[in-house]
């Protein structure tokens, strides 16, 4: 009997360890890349990367040179966790980031890969964070890409350097530059982490020649500057477009200008030279950007990233010609920013009109017509969004369709979120998708009628479960499988056409259709295209 027991224990001992074994295997995956072997994890068909390297941490004398190649590593990596979010002011209250901390170390990315091996390497989605490139990071759970994995696609989503630490010019940085160029960083950045994916993608199961670049607002920017750079026009299959472009009616800065309020940046705080620069750490260089006056740090037409302007590389054809999947929303922005305080009325419109657009007042209250009282808050909405955000979306999806060379799918995406859940109390709904504490002296803002900027992501990306603040209904996740199927099928294809979806024309010269995106999903017509037309006439006082 003793002998029994002990051969028992001895069988239930090697059970135990064959399972862990399996176990182990199971949920830490592994993957040789180009510099070491990564360990990752294991979730429900799912194997995820996180934290990976993709270039030098840039500190240091890296701070404000492109990126540099990761090094070498020995051993096992742990990728079981995302890496520090890009350094960032907290701009936007109700960003949810699962990243560890906040660092100028910052140049990680993360994979997620389907874990069943196939013979066939899978389409690539490489996604870029919108936030203004001055916040934002790849570890938000909007941007999750566990979702997209599950449709057969390896989802990646990039870290890259913002605000001063990402766009800043200065002369001493384009003379010690080896391309004679400044700024433009954290578009460097997403440059590399495209070369990284062409060297190591076919590792996770992903195919090279089938990567789909693609973001939303900020994001949306940056898929817009990787087609038109000759750094990584050639590096992308495919691109998809949520919510702007640098094609906007404010030219991007030539890099003379861009290095003169570099100039005066460093004056404003003491540093003489660009050793005093770098040497600064980095927090206090990030809250120095909150002084008054402090210029605002974009994209620059360097000579290098940017040859020149992008709207005159997409006007010469020059950019990439990939399909193109492209489109906004329907409230990107609010009416008072063209009214401000002023109450929605007929006169309060035509005076705020008449002051943005001078001699041109009448053609844009003709083209934004509101015939009374009532129609005001719609009208002054719709100008708000174009003027925003809409105008350089539809300049995108024209020029491409003109010198592209190959088909563009438009959308306007309608959907409204669902009021938020009960337990939220007198929360705001933020842009991020979160919510931000209430002020209980500030009276809350209207509903949001229509879809407001950044509320398809969610819906896109197949991500509704991971956000619980709003009380999503049964037609909410019927608009999300439709969005994310036609998303899934141009990743895959370069066309978002499939079985059981409306059909969606491609953008065609003379007929252009364009995808309403809602519970009634269906093509139409192009509509209010006057009122682009009239935005795209040069004017003294811009749009």
């Amino acid at each position: 009997m003793k002998q029994l027991l002990i051969f028992s224990m001895l069988v239930a001992s090697c059970i135990a360890t064959a399972y862990s074994q399996t176990n182990n295997q199971v949920t830490a995956p592994q993957v040789k890349t180009a510099n070491g072997t990564l360990e990752g994890t294991y979730e429900s068909g799912i194997r995820s990367f996180k934290g990976v390297p993709f270039g030098q941490p840039p500190v240091g004398n890296l701070r404000w040179r492109e990126p540099q190649p990761v090094k070498n590593w020995t051993g096992v990596r742990k990728a079981d966790k995302f890496g520090p979010r890009a350094m960032q002011r907290a701009l936007f209250g109700d960003m949810g980031f699962r990243s560890n901390g906040m660092s100028e170390d910052c140049l990680y990315l993360n994979v997620w890969t389907p874990a069943t091996p196939t013979t066939q390497k899978l389409p690539v989605l490489v996604y870029f964070y919108g936030g203004g490139l001055v916040a934002g990071d790849g570890s938000e759970w909007r941007y999750d890409g566990e979702s997209m994995a599950r449709k057969g696609i390896v989802a990646i989503t990039v870290n890259y350097r913002l605000t001063v630490f990402g766009f800043f010019s200065h002369p001493a940085l384009t003379k010690e530059s080896p391309h004679g160029a400044s700024g433009n960083y954290g578009f460097l950045d997403q440059a590399a982490a495209l070369q990284w994916v062409q060297q190591n993608i076919a590792a996770f199961g992903g195919d090279p020649k089938r990567v789909t670049i693609a973001g939303e607002s900020a994001g949306s920017y940056s898929v817009s500057a990787q087609m038109a750079s000759p750094l990584s026009k050639n590096l992308m299959a495919g691109a998809i477009g949520e919510s702007g472009s640098l094609l906007s009616a404010t030219p991007t800065t030539p890099r003379a200008d861009a290095e003169q309020s570099g100039v005066q940046f460093a004056a404003s705080i003491g540093a003489s030279s660009l050793a005093a620069l770098r040497a600064m750490p980095a927090e206090e260089l990030l809250q120095a950007t909150a002084k008054q006056g402090t210029p605002r740090f974009g994209p620059t037409v360097d000579g290098y990233f940017f040859p020149k302007a992008p709207v005159q590389i997409y006007a010469a054809g020059e950019q990439a010609h990939v399909p193109l999947l492209v489109g906004w929303n329907s409230e990107e922005n609010n009416y008072k920013s063209i009214l401000g305080q002023n109450q929605p009325t007929l006169q309060n419109y035509t005076e705020a009109v008449q002051k943005l657009y001078g001699a041109r007042a009448a053609d844009a209250l003709k083209a934004y017509h509101a015939s009374s009282d009532g129609e005001v808050e719609k009208m002054a909405t719709l100008l708000a969004g174009d003027r925003f955000i809409g105008y350089s979306t539809w300049k995108w999806a024209e020029l491409q369709s003109k010198t592209g060379g190959k088909p563009v799918y438009r959308y306007f995406y309608t959907r409204p979120r669902p009021a938020m859940r009960a337990e939220m109390g007198d929360a705001v709904a933020g842009l991020a998708g979160g919510i931000m504490k209430s002020d209980s002296a500030v009276p809350k803002p209207k509903p949001a009628t229509g879809a407001v900027h950044s509320a398809e992501i969610e819906y896109a990306l197949g991500n509704l479960p991971t956000n619980r603040v709003y009380d999503w209904q049964p037609e909410d996740f019927k608009v999300s499988d439709i969005m994310q199927s036609y998303f899934a099928n141009f990743i895959k294809t370069g066309d978002p056409n499939g079985l059981a979806l409306p059909v969606w024309p491609a953008v065609k010269s003379n007929h252009v259709q364009v995808m309403m995106i809602d519970v009634n999903t269906r093509a139409e017509p192009e509509f209010r295209r006057e009122r682009y037309v009239f935005l795209d006439t040069p004017s003294p006082k811009g749009i």
